[in-house]
């Protein structure tokens, strides 16, 4: 499997050394053993695991700076942050979940990757702002909710100059338009939507939001509001 991996990577111009097609190949194993009891994916074909979940989770990776802060949003079972982390051994990733279940396997996968400057914290995104507000140089999420809900979760998390970077798909455009006056509100320009169009994976966009002004400190609202009233 390893093979596999290093080839499939490589095809989107991606070059892993040997000890992290192993990572992968140990995290793939390591998810696919442990779904049945955590319900960490839907995606459980091994071929299916790399493309849409590990090479999808790293197509920004050339444009994250070089040691950066970042924070991983509703990581689930550590996508996009761990692929990250494993391509980009320099990188530093806080992994947050609202789910205790999901933060056991992920905190057993951390040590079985050996992985260093990762850690898993157990808690809401209205709850870790209160240590962790402005303090990031990139908040990351993948597949959570629409982007004006989006915005108000991870653009309090970043520092003025950073960045949020988030996955979308064919919908993109549409949630931009609809999340314009959300971005604004909370210190947010769009920098630029890189667009990917991969047979293994299918349409992906990514949104990258330039952290222009501090963002006010109401943000984000706790009660579930940016998902039930979001801003609009």
């Amino acid at each position: 499997m390893k093979e596999f991996i290093k080839k499939s990577f490589e095809k989107f111009g991606f070059n892993l050394s040997l000890e992290m097609a192993l990572q992968f190949e140990i995290y793939l194993n390591f998810l696919l053993e442990e779904n049945e009891k955590y319900n960490l994916t839907a995606i459980t074909n091994k071929n299916e695991v790399v493309f849409k979940h590990f090479i999808d989770s790293v197509l920004p990776q050339k444009d994250i700076k070089y040691g950066a802060r970042i924070v991983d949003i509703g990581t689930g079972a550590g996508f996009p942050g761990v692929p990250l982390k494993i391509l980009r051994p320099d990188l530093n990733i806080v992994l947050v979940d609202s789910l205790q279940k999901r933060v056991n396997f992920l905190n057993q996968l951390i040590v079985k990757l050996s992985l260093k400057n990762c850690s898993c914290v157990h808690a809401r995104a209205e709850e870790f702002i209160v240590k962790e507000r402005e303090s990031f140089d990139y908040a990351i999420s993948r597949a959570v909710a629409a982007t004006n809900t989006l915005s108000e979760y991870l653009l309090p998390f970043v520092k003025v100059g950073g960045q949020v970077i988030m996955y979308k798909g064919q919908k993109a455009d549409e949630e931009l338009e609809v999340g314009q006056t959300s971005i604004k509100l909370l210190g947010g320009k769009i920098k630029e939507v890189q667009r990917f169009d991969i047979d293994e994976i299918g349409n992906r966009a990514i949104i990258f939001i330039d952290k222009v002004s501090k963002t006010d400190k109401k943000y984000p609202r706790g009660k579930n509001l940016p998902k039930t009233k979001p801003i609009v």
